[in-house]
C-alpha cells in the first residue's frame, strides 16, 4: 500500500473556483517525484491537500493510513512538510537557528533532538555560517534555503518543494539535487513542483505532468519528456538538449549532455 495516496480528489475555492478536478496519484517511502505543468494547471492546490492546508471537496488524500478530512493540518503537519514558493510566506524569527528550530519544537522533539536536527539541516543547506543572521537580511535564495533547511528539521516522512530553483543559480541548483538524494536515500519521500525541466531530468525519474486541473500523464521522464502531444496539451517544452535532438532528427530520446555525446560518438 502507498504511504500517501489522493483518490479521485476535486477542490472547490469558497468563490466556487475548481481548480483540481478528480485527481488521482499514489507515492511510496523513499521515492522522488517531480510534478510538471503550467501556472493554473493545479499543482500547488494538489500538494496542499497533501500536508492538510487544504481538505478536498471531493475524494480522500490517505497519509499513512490517516485520512486528512479527520485531522488538523497540525496532525498532518507532523508527517508532510511543506516548503512554500516564497520564502517570505514562509519566515518570521529573529535569526536563522531560531527559523529552522521552530518547527521541531513545536512537534515536541526533545531539546537534545532540537539541537540535532537544526544542525543537520543547516549543514545539508549549507547555510551553517548564517545560523545568527536575521532571514531577512540574507538573499533571496539563501532565505530559500533556510526554509528548506526548517523543514528538514522537522524530520518528517515527505517534504513537499514548490519552485525550489525559482531564484537560484548554477551552485544552488546543484546543491538542491543534493539535498534531494541526501533525503531519499534517508527513505523520505519528496514531491517537487517546478516549471524548471533541466531540474527534472537530472534529479528525478519519475514525473508527473498536470494540465487543465487533472493528471494527464504519470511516467517515467524519457516517456514524458518524448511524449510530444502530452508536452503539447500541458504547453510544456522538451529540455533543451532534447529539443536539439529532435531537431536534428536524432532517434535516441536523449535527455542530457551525456546522451548527447555517447549518440554523436555513435555517429562518428
Amino acid at each position: 500500500m502507498s504511504f500517501l495516496t489522493l483518490n479521485d480528489v476535486t477542490y472547490c475555492y469558497p468563490n466556487g473556483f475548481t481548480a483540481v478536478e478528480n485527481v488521482s496519484m499514489s507515492f511510496e517511502k523513499g521515492e522522488s517525484v517531480a510534478i510538471i505543468g503550467q501556472n493554473g494547471a493545479g499543482k500547488t492546490t494538489t500538494v496542499k491537500m497533501m500536508n492538510g492546508l487544504l481538505k478536498p471537496t471531493q475524494g480522500d488524500v490517505i497519509i499513512g493510513g490517516l485520512n486528512t478530512k479527520e485531522y488538523t493540518t497540525a496532525q498532518i503537519a507532523k508527517k508532510v512538510g511543506y516548503v512554500f514558493q516564497n520564502p517570505d510566506d514562509q519566515i518570521f524569527h529573529e535569526n536563522v537557528k531560531s527559523e529552522i528550530r521552530f518547527g521541531p519544537k513545536n512537534l515536541g522533539f526533545s531539546e537534545e533532538k532540537i539541537e540535532e536536527n537544526v544542525m543537520k539541516a543547516a549543514e545539508l543547506t549549507g547555510i551553517v555560517p548564517f545560523l545568527d543572521i536575521h532571514p531577512y537580511n540574507l538573499p533571496y535564495s539563501l532565505k530559500k534555503f533556510v526554509t528548506i533547511a526548517s523543514v528538514i528539521a522537522m524530520d518528517t516522512e515527505t517534504i513537499i518543494l514548490d519552485e525550489p530553483t525559482a531564484g537560484q543559480d548554477s551552485l544552488a541548483i546543484k546543491r538542491l539535487g543534493s539535498i534531494i538524494n541526501s533525503l531519499v536515500q534517508e527513505g523520505k519521500t519528496i514531491i517537487t513542483i517546478t516549471h524548471d525541466m533541466e531540474f527534472v531530468v537530472e534529479n528525478f525519474d519519475r514525473v508527473i505532468v498536470m494540465a487543465n486541473k487533472r493528471v494527464v500523464a504519470d511516467s517515467n521522464k524519457q516517456e514524458i519528456f518524448w511524449d510530444l502531444d502530452i508536452l503539447e496539451e500541458a504547453m510544456l517544452k522538451q529540455p533543451h538538449i532534447s529539443r536539439l535532438s529532435h531537431t536534428l532528427n536524432f532517434k535516441e530520446k536523449i535527455l542530457n549532455i551525456d546522451q548527447m555525446i555517447d549518440t554523436l560518438k555513435n555517429i562518428r
